[in-house]
């Protein structure tokens, strides 16, 4: 299911020019429908996707990775324009919506598929998390 979306998205951003100036973030917090409705209504945000992501298992079902057993977690891809809000104020959202403090899942969902995570897709966004690790940790 992510797969075939990931590839679609990917086509859409190659052929159509209003997404030129799209960037990708990649968060993790628990369910990720609960995840999507504060990104999308921000101005800048484009798109809002579910899936899973951070697992060995290639191409796991919802019961799978449900189930635990696969090794990803529940996630959102958000598709944004940087010119309109920048991905300081998505990391902002995301902080807002999770627990950073629990390892074992957000709030009533449980276990591993729903804890978070911040995938960085680029160097900015490494630095963001490698940054926002070291005050976790501290």
């Amino acid at each position: 299911m992510y797969k075939l979306s990931y590839y679609l998205l990917i086509f859409i951003i190659l052929f159509n020019p209003s997404y030129s100036k799209t960037q990708q973030a990649i968060f993790a917090g628990g369910c990720f429908w609960c995840m999507e409705p504060p990104f999308e209504k921000i101005n800048g945000v484009k798109e809002v996707y579910s899936g899973f992501t951070g697992g060995n298992e290639k191409n796991p079902s919802y019961k799978d990775v449900a189930n635990g057993k696969t090794g990803h977690r529940e996630a959102i891809l958000v598709l944004f324009d940087n010119e309109k809000v920048s991905y300081n104020k998505l990391l902002d959202i995301f902080w807002s919506q999770i627990n950073p403090t629990d390892p074992d899942g957000q709030f009533v969902d449980r276990g591993f598929q729903y804890s978070t995570a911040i995938f960085y897709l680029n160097e900015e966004q490494k630095k963001w998390r490698k940054f926002l690790k070291k005050i976790l940790n501290n």
